[in-house]
This record gives C-alpha cells, sequence and structure tokens, in this order.
C-alpha cells in the first residue's frame, strides 16, 4: 500500500469487530509510527494500548464519571474554540448532519444521536484502545508533534489493514483516565483511538468526510 493509498482510505472508522488485534501487530504498528517527525527529537508521546479487562477498566470509570457528572469537563483545554466561526462551524455541522443521516437517525431523536455519541466510550466496539499523553510542561509546539505521531499510527494501521478512528471524545475525561490507566504525572491524557478490524457491513463506515479542494487552502508562490 503507498503513502497516498492509505491517505486517501482512512477514514474515522465508527463500527468495527471484535476480532482481536495481537499485541505483536500493535507493537509492530507503533514502532514503525515512532519514526514520525519530532522537533529537536524531542518524541515528546506516551503511548498506553488497552484490551481485555485493561480495556474495559477505562470503559467502567469513564461511565460511573458520566453518571455522576455528564457535562464535567477535565481537559485543561477545550476541544473546539468557543463560537466557532466560518468556514470551520459548517464543516464540523455537515459531517454530523451526513452521519447520522446514513444512519436514518432523525434531527430530532435526541435519545438515540446521545445514546450514538456514548458509543465512543466503548470505543465503538473496537477491541484496542490507544491513549495518547504528553508531558504536561511540553509547547504547544509538541502537541503538534504528538499529532504527527499520531496521524503515523493511524497510516500504520491502514496498511496492516486494521481501522481506526481519532477519539477527542475522551479529552474531557482526560483525568479518569488517567487515574484507571494509572499514569503518573507529569503526563497527561490529550485523547484515545479505536483500534481493531472495521465492520464493513456498517453504514456509518460508509461516511467519507468532504474535503476543501486545493485551492482553498494551498498557494504557490514563485512557480
Amino acid at each position: 500500500m503507498t503513502v497516498t493509498k492509505a491517505l486517501k482510505s482512512r477514514i474515522s472508522t465508527r463500527a468495527f469487530l471484535d476480532t482481536p488485534v495481537s499485541k505483536d501487530e500493535i507493537a509492530e504498528i507503533l514502532d514503525a509510527a515512532k519514526f514520525a517527525a519530532s522537533g529537536g527529537n524531542l518524541q515528546p508521546w506516551k503511548v498506553i494500548a488497552v484490551a481485555g479487562d485493561a480495556r474495559q477498566r477505562v470503559i467502567d470509570a469513564v461511565s460511573e464519571k458520566l453518571s455522576k457528572d455528564p457535562f464535567g469537563n477535565e481537559a485543561e483545554f477545550p476541544v473546539y474554540p468557543e463560537k466557532l466561526w466560518e468556514p470551520y462551524r459548517s464543516r464540523r455541522y455537515e459531517v454530523g448532519e451526513d452521519m447520522y443521516a446514513l444512519m436514518g437517525v432523525p434531527r430530532e431523536d435526541k435519545g438515540a444521536r446521545l445514546n450514538w455519541l456514548m458509543q465512543n466510550y466503548q470505543f465503538f466496539g473496537a477491541p484496542v484502545g490507544l491513549f495518547f499523553a504528553i508531558d504536561e510542561r511540553m509547547n504547544k509546539n509538541q502537541w503538534a508533534h504528538l499529532g504527527m505521531f499520531m496521524m503515523c499510527v493511524a497510516l500504520a494501521a491502514e496498511e496492516k489493514g486494521l481501522a481506526t478512528c481519532m477519539q477527542e471524545a475522551w479529552t474531557p475525561h482526560a483525568k479518569t483516565v488517567g487515574d484507571a490507566l494509572k499514569l503518573e504525572g507529569p503526563y497527561i491524557v490529550y485523547c484515545g483511538m479505536a483500534l481493531g478490524h472495521a465492520d464493513k457491513t456498517a453504514k456509518v463506515n460508509q461516511l467519507r468526510t468532504k474535503r476543501a479542494p486545493l485551492d482553498e487552502f494551498a498557494a504557490f508562490d514563485g512557480f
């Protein structure tokens, strides 16, 4: 598989089979992704892979937190800016509406939409969850480097025929997740990633997000 094919075939998979993924497969993916670009070679990432009882422990911890404080936010940063502006607001709105339309969930069915949102905290059925952490003393630059590493993880998984979903849904529960993972400071959880075999029969996995055309985000000068 070429890099270009992997980039174009990768999606946020939101329905997985319960087919196991071995520790060796995950180790190979992470061992390849470690060559992600890293300013100053700081490699400011830490990854915790969970499966089985460990995966369930995280699910249970966040479920308990949600039952007591469903709107609590433990993150030290907002996932999105407040009052998102255009064109970003419309892009975010559109992907949500396209997803629910594929699944046949109407806008007025708030219960069904909430139930689907809660599937985030089950890793959408994926047997493996990856959590990405960073030393809280790092600057914004190093957070960008963590993002590059995460993308490399997703592409390495794609090459192996595995699917992923990057999940910032875990971010508001970062402390709860960190406690369940027994993650010690100064590391803090940024977000999670579901990893496994895609359920290709699931309608939600037909979703391909629309992307801006090249001339909307690129400029060429001096050519």
